[in-house]
């Protein structure tokens, strides 16, 4: 059976609740960008001016120089264990080619010439340590 006619609301009260859905509808949509922006803003300082300082202060302590100390143990027991022996001198002439004197000392050696690991074009300056 078909409902009567006398039984469907009156348009005013149709008006009135579709408002009220409008009205809630734009109270929700505020409210969760409120609180979006405050849980942003909270967020952005939490780590920011507010204490910051002590995250990196303990990450300094308890990771870097930590770190530094292992990576120094590491390069100790390496040198300890491999002899300082230079590489053997291979005669090539395209490995130490001096077309052109060096500007500083002698003009043989490089700038930053370490006589135990750095070979010159007739071979190294000493055989022995």
């Amino acid at each position: 059976m078909a409902a009567p006619a006398s039984c469907a609301p009156p348009p005013s009260l149709q008006i009135a609740k579709s408002k009220m859905v409008a009205g809630t509808l734009v109270r929700n949509i505020a409210t969760n960008s409120v609180l979006r922006s405050g849980v942003q803003s909270h967020a952005a300082t939490a780590g920011g001016h507010q204490g910051g300082y002590k995250l990196w202060r303990n990450l300094s302590f308890l990771v870097a120089i930590p770190g530094v100390g292992l990576c120094m143990a590491n390069a100790i027991l390496r040198i300890r264990e491999h002899p300082h022996d230079p590489p053997e001198f291979k005669p090539y002439d395209h490995l130490r080619k001096r077309d052109k004197r060096f500007p500083w000392g002698e003009g043989q050696k490089s700038l930053f010439h370490n006589p135990h690991m750095n070979a010159l074009p007739g071979g190294y300056e000493h055989d022995s340590h």
